[in-house]
């Protein structure tokens, strides 16, 4: 079992050092909203799939991220408040490359 320290400014300013299994399969989506860092209903809206951009995050330290895919890159595209540092949490996968990653949580639409 291995984790991941993982630090997330949430929509109000305020950053949170968490703790992120890299067993589980989990994305950073889902890590922001198991810590319940963004209010209910305003990240993850398609459930994870890449076509809503509601858990856009702004890469602030990437020690190693994946390259953003093309359904990534695609959905970004057409997103609101994007800049040269978004993501999509959903398709960053928890993974021991991800010790140190900083993000922002993107405005909600």
């Amino acid at each position: 079992m291995s984790d991941v320290n993982i630090k997330i400014t949430d929509r109000e300013g305020v950053t949170h050092e968490v703790v992120a299994p890299t067993d589980m399969s989990m994305n950073l989506m889902e890590i922001i909203r198991s810590y319940e860092l963004a209010e209910e209903g305003t990240i993850g809206v398609c459930g994870g799939m890449a076509m809503c951009a509601s858990c856009q995050v702004y890469v602030i330290n990437d020690p190693g991220l994946e390259p953003m895919g093309d359904e990534e890159d695609a959905m970004l595209a057409e997103a609101f408040h994007v800049k040269d540092n978004s993501r999509l949490g959903c398709q960053l996968h928890i993974a021991d490359a991800m010790e140190g990653l900083e993000v922002e949580i993107a405005p909600y639409p």
